[in-house]
């Protein structure tokens, strides 16, 4: 019986037999205990995941990148035919005034500063409100087409009447004004050739109007596209 006694009593450690609660539970299980309806992350999660994260990352570099390159060159277009608008108005003034000198510096400068103003001018006035999210497309096409009225048309044309003035006087290539009525001879000695800028009035209207709304069906296109890949 004492024999019984002590083996009864003997430590249950002795037979690797461990009493619930018993012992503290190691720290390696105590880290991977995780509260009931808690999702345990695995390794095969994390290499499934991280590819589509990539994946996501450069659909949305790739949609910028091509609305970028569409903006671009809407922009560019825009600005060239400003450009050739300049060009059709110093050619107009040239014939009127009659002024024969300096058609390289007045050509270059009316087909180079009506381009970097268009390009400048659209920047500010509607890529960068359609960035900011605070433009409609109405007041997209219309701020676009006062675009290429402004710097396409309006510019244009006073900067070649400024120009060929000046050379018209300077060479005497067409009788001085009188005194007092300078503005109405200088417009009396153009009026019928500077009708021909009519045709840049309607062309620049009517494609910055296309233009802008071109450009923001771009831009809400990339944006819905972003959205649905997220």
């Amino acid at each position: 019986m004492a024999a019984l006694g002590r083996e009864a009593g003997a430590d249950p450690r002795a037979k690797g037999v461990v009493p619930v609660g018993a012992g503290e539970v190691p720290k390696d299980i105590k880290m991977a205990t995780y509260t009931h309806g808690q999702p345990s992350p695995s390794l095969g999660d994390e290499k499934f995941r991280r590819p589509m994260v990539i994946d996501i990352i450069e659909k949305k570099i790739e949609y910028l990148r091509n609305e970028t390159t569409l903006n671009i060159y809407g922009t560019l277009i825009f600005g060239t035919t400003a450009g050739f608008s300049g060009m059709l108005a110093n050619f107009i003034f040239r014939h009127c005034f009659k002024v024969k000198h300096g058609a390289v510096k007045t050509y270059a400068s009316l087909t180079t500063l009506p381009f970097l103003s268009t390009i400048v001018a659209y920047k500010l006035l509607v890529t960068d409100a359609l960035y900011s999210g605070n433009i409609s497309q109405e007041n997209c096409a219309l701020r676009s087409s006062l675009v290429g009225i402004v710097c396409g048309v309006l510019y244009p044309t006073g900067l070649a009447f400024s120009k060929n003035g000046r050379l018209a006087v300077k060479y005497h290539t067409v009788p001085l004004p009188p005194k007092g009525r300078v503005l109405l001879h200088w417009v009396m000695l153009c009026q019928t050739e500077v009708k021909g800028m009519l045709i840049p009035l309607v062309f620049q209207t009517l494609f910055g109007v296309f233009n802008g709304m071109r450009h923001y069906a771009i831009c809400e296109s990339t944006f819905a596209k972003t959205v649905h890949e997220d």
